[in-house]
């Protein structure tokens, strides 16, 4: 299992490095909140803290679940029951207080990424007359290919693979450009106004406001 941890103090975070590789787990590990936002996809779980260099966990974990269900494992100091509830309800999958039990930790992470399994997603998605191929990267209308850059093309992709449901602008920002918060929201609008541009129909993807948008399957 690929782990993140995200610990600003270097010895616990070691420690917790070397457990996990000892247990065969892949370690990573990070003090800044903001790194968690830039690399938590390439990883299984989240091993969080609450105090960070740059920002609160709590914050680091609200922006997290704006975007992806990553199993999130906190591990802090905090042992109040208002951090633990407040924690939960921000989308932690599990909060442990240090010194965490190397057995129990172990078994808490195998737990959490058990609750959340990977969301399977279709080969080939169709909306309307526009038939998106996700394994070849390629979309067609009417039998012809469009001509579709790499982003415009993973901007679909990006509402494909949940076709007919609501996508977040900071879940599109997240997958195509690897941060939900950077300033790449002028990009965004302008790769997304050609797309609809080299669409069948340009209400294929609705806007949500306030929100993000949906690809029509209809």
């Amino acid at each position: 299992m690929r782990v993140l941890i995200a610990e600003d103090d270097d010895s616990v975070a070691t420690a917790l490095a070397s457990v996990l590789e000892r247990a065969g787990h892949e370690t990573t590990r990070t003090a800044r909140g903001g790194d968690v936002l830039l690399r938590h996809q390439e990883s299984d779980l989240l091993i969080l803290d609450l105090g960070l260099e740059d920002t609160d966990g709590f914050e680091v974990l609200r922006r997290l679940r704006m975007v992806t269900e990553l199993p999130v494992l906190v591990v802090t100091a905090r042992g109040d029951e208002r951090s633990t509830v407040r924690a939960l309800r921000l989308g932690a999958d599990d909060y442990l207080v240090k010194p965490a039990r190397v057995r129990e930790l172990l078994a808490r992470m195998e737990v959490a990424v058990r609750r959340r399994p990977g969301r399977a997603q279709p080969d080939v998605v169709h909306a309307g007359e526009l038939e998106i191929d996700l394994r070849a990267r390629r979309a067609r209308a009417h039998g012809v290919d469009l001509a579709l850059t790499r982003t415009e093309f993973s901007l679909l992709a990006a509402l494909a693979a949940r076709a007919g449901a609501a996508v977040s602008r900071e879940q599109i920002l997240d997958e195509v450009w690897g941060d939900a918060f950077a300033a790449h929201s002028r990009a965004f609008d302008v790769h997304l106004a050609q797309l609809r541009q080299k669409l069948p129909r340009g209400d294929l993807i609705t806007t949500i406001r306030g929100y993000g948008y949906r690809l029509e399957v209809g």
